[in-house]
């Protein structure tokens, strides 16, 4: 078995509000995972939003008071949990950049995945209780004063800072391929279209539909509580060891496959580990070659899959003699090399001791390769009825398919080497 060394940024989770942008990261310079300049992009991006969603919070929430838009109060509030949110990811950012150690020998990458699922549970819970409030104020319109149009001023400012705050904090998480700075991008463009439902909420009541105002509280309460589900149940897959696409899957699978040495693959696990991944791959090689050179066979397998294919992080490779998923189980309940000598002792006492002996666990039965010393030919005649009370008495044992005898010849080490 071969591992690769553990890699701390695992590769871009599937963020289903996203996908249809995922393409647009190969027009920009992508940030290499080792690159040591990450973490202080990520945490400079970050601290932008947090400057920025601390001027709306409180510039949404007071004009939402003072103008009496029950949609601008949501909309603040919906800024005040971006601002928990960005507290989230610098927490995370720091943490997940930690080296890997004894009880985290994978790294801490699934920071990332743990805050993303916060992320998504406080969104949902802030969109649930902005739906509760505008739907009082629903069964109470009478009593609702009117808007003034500070709040519609408001609102329009607040769409334009979260649009651009949206783009820029969308560009650097492509070129990071991180999805906890795409979510939390994405948070900023749910935001955007949170208070362009406001705005339109407020223009509204501003014409005489005293319902729009709370109406569109509602529905930016839904928008909030959608966005939260999909980046919960998005980390939630990640936790479970959801696999990775079929394409993707499919992709590594080939270049396995074409992997010279490899005769076939059985098996291939995928698993997410924040944004990068991790592959397990069960390969058949001939099983007739030497166990160095079955490692060898590995070790270009899982160094073509990394090469490849950047976003994955750790390869674990097992080289398998037989396409046969029953194998293993057939293995071990057949006798290891010491039980085997032991039995065959009897068999082989008439000839001199082995040199080597290759043994070959194929079908279900094991072949035997003894290697004998080149002295023994100097008295051929006892060597050949050795030989041949051997195959007389082989049936006895049904669980040797096959044994051959060799007769080495001398080695010449090349010199200077």
């Amino acid at each position: 078995m071969n591992r690769a060394p553990p890699a701390l940024d695992p590769l871009p989770r599937g963020l289903s509000e996203s996908n249809q942008f995922m393409g647009s990261r190969n027009d920009t310079p992508e940030i290499s995972f080792d690159d040591p300049g990450r973490h202080g992009m990520a945490q400079r991006v970050t601290w932008i939003s947090v400057v920025v969603n601390i001027f709306l919070t409180g510039a949404q929430v007071v004009a939402g008071i003072m103008a009496h838009s029950q949609g601008l109060i949501a909309d603040g509030l919906h800024s005040l949990s971006d601002l928990v949110c960005d507290f989230l990811v610098l927490f995370a950012a720091h943490h997940s950049k930690d080296p890997a150690d004894e009880r985290h020998p994978y790294g801490h990458a699934r920071i990332e995945t743990a805050a993303s699922f916060a992320l998504g549970a406080i969104l949902a819970v802030t969109g649930a209780g902005i739906i509760w409030g505008a739907g009082v104020k629903l069964q109470n319109l009478d009593n609702l004063p009117p808007v003034q149009q500070l709040a519609l001023w408001t609102a329009i400012l607040a769409l334009v800072a979260k649009e651009g705050l949206f783009r820029y904090m969308l560009h650097v998480g492509e070129r990071l391929r991180s999805p906890m700075l795409i979510a939390n991008a994405w948070h900023a463009r749910s935001d955007a279209a949170s208070s362009l439902v406001v705005a339109l909420g407020i223009v509204g009541n501003l014409i005489g539909y005293n319902f729009a105002d709370s109406v569109a509280a509602v529905i930016v309460g839904f928008m909030i509580v959608r966005m939260g589900v999909v980046f919960a149940w998005d980390a939630v897959l990640e936790l479970i060891d959801t696999g990775l696409s079929v394409e993707e899957v499919d992709s590594i699978r080939q270049v396995i496959i074409d992997t010279p040495g490899v005769r076939n693959l059985h098996e291939l696990r995928t698993r997410r580990m924040a944004h990068r991944s991790l592959v397990d791959a069960h390969v058949c090689v001939d099983a007739r070659i030497s166990v160095s050179e079955g490692h060898r066979i590995a070790e270009m397998t899982r160094k073509r899959i990394l090469d490849s294919h950047p976003s994955v992080s750790d390869v674990l490779v097992h080289v398998d003699v037989e396409d046969d998923l029953d194998h293993d189980s057939q293995l071990q309940s057949m006798p290891d090399r010491s039980e085997l000598m032991t039995e065959l002792a009897p068999l082989l006492s008439d000839l001199p001791e082995p040199r080597r002996v290759i043994l070959h666990y194929l079908n279900g039965r094991i072949e035997a390769e003894l290697l004998l010393p080149r002295q023994s030919l100097g008295d051929l005649t006892a060597v050949n009825k050795a030989e041949r009370e051997i195959a007389r008495q082989l049936a006895e044992y049904p669980l040797i398919s096959s044994l051959s005898i060799n007769y080495g010849r001398q080695i010449f080490p090349v010199k200077g080497h």
